[in-house]
């Protein structure tokens, strides 16, 4: 990851990096990626919602953090204290924030907001209908010493798609807001719009800042591939529970949607849908046992998965397979997440917060440049 970050730092420069480590950082651990991200470069860190920019403070972490997600109504003192900026994605928002700000004003310091434009995504942000009262609230708070607002920042709804014409309604439109804000002396230093693939392949999209989530880890979502070197930071797997011979005729697993053409050697691996493995991929997948790819069949269960080491007669590698043997179902030494997501029906993003509860250990290993 640090490697990821150090790429991603050169390559838009002079932009600054925001780390996004929301959802546990994409389940890689929150705490200990965003201390690597700073330290390899990253300027500021995103995360969804104010409870993991918190935590982020409780872990220690003094790095610049903005949060997008909180509810009208949530107790907003932590923000100001922590000094964590609030993504502002509607009016009611921006009035609670700036309430917030003038109940803490003997502090004498302006809580800082980011502005949230909706520039196509339709999801979160100020809408085109109430972007003209929420400037006029802001300049006003602004000019009172209520609110900072560090910046402006919208989302891309298909920047992984080079061919989407939305890319560039989507920036025009930010770049009109920042205009009006500037406009109407609102200075808005920093501001972001590109994501992983943006950053990846359009500089026209940079401007002061990228937030960058999934290529920290090492995933290029670009449905062409940019070509950057990012390198998977994740890698999950299993262990052989237990090795056996299926008689040709017998079935495996729930529904016997596998059956054995001829003996068949197989192998139980302590990993399943419990565990974050998807059910909907049964069959379609596989495992690397010691660097050989071997097949999964019959359905995917609660907590373990078969894979079929090879035919009897066959006295191929599978017939070395023995428990206690790692099974890697993506990342170093198997397939990609990539191909997982594949044989899921899903995308990379879905399968790194996949795996899951009190049976998934994680390890967070120091690699040597």
């Amino acid at each position: 990851m640090a490697h990821n970050v150090r790429t991603l730092a050169g390559l838009v420069a002079p932009a600054g990096v925001m780390a996004v480590v929301k959802a546990d950082a994409y389940n890689h651990g929150m705490a200990d990626v965003a201390r690597t991200a700073v330290d390899a470069g990253a300027a500021e860190l995103g995360v969804a919602t104010l409870g993991e920019a918190l935590a982020l403070r409780d872990a220690g972490v003094s790095a610049p953090v903005t949060a997008w997600i909180w509810i009208v109504g949530e107790d907003l003192r932590g923000a100001a204290e922590q000094d964590i900026t609030l993504g502002i994605p509607s009016l009611a928002h921006l009035e609670a924030a700036v309430t917030t700000a003038a109940g803490s004003a003997e502090a004498g310091r302006p809580l800082k907001v980011g502005l949230m434009v909706d520039t196509g995504l339709s999801r979160s942000g100020i809408s085109p209908t109430e972007w003209p009262a929420a400037l006029d609230a802001a300049e006003a708070a602004v000019d009172a010493g209520l609110i900072d607002v560090t910046g402006l920042f919208s989302h891309f709804a298909s920047a992984d798609d080079p061919m989407s014409p939305t890319t560039d309604l989507q920036e025009k439109r930010f770049s009109a807001r920042i205009g009006e804000c500037r406009a109407r002396g609102i200075d808005v230093p920093v501001n972001h719009i590109a994501n992983t693939p943006a950053a990846l392949s359009r500089v026209d999209l940079r401007h002061e800042m990228v937030r960058p989530g999934v290529g920290i880890y090492g995933v290029d979502p670009c449905a062409i591939p940019s070509g950057v070197e990012l390198r998977p930071a994740m890698t999950l797997r299993a262990k052989v529970v237990t090795t056996r011979i299926v008689e040709k005729g017998e079935g495996v697993s729930y529904g016997h949607h596998w059956i054995a053409p001829e003996d068949h050697r197989t192998a139980v691996v302590a990993m399943g849908y419990a565990d974050g493995l998807p059910r909907a991929m049964s069959g379609n997948f596989g495992v690397a046992i010691d660097g050989t790819w071997y097949p999964q069949i019959g359905r995917v269960c609660m907590d373990q998965i078969v894979v079929d080491l090879g035919p009897v007669a066959d006295e191929g590698p599978g017939a070395s397979v023995r428990p206690g043997d790692w099974a890697v179902i993506f990342g170093e030494g198997g397939r990609s997440v990539r191909e997982i997501a594949d044989a899921a029906g899903t995308i990379d993003y879905e399968i790194l917060t996949m795996p899951r509860g009190g049976r998934v250990a994680r390890r967070t290993i120091p690699v040597a440049e």
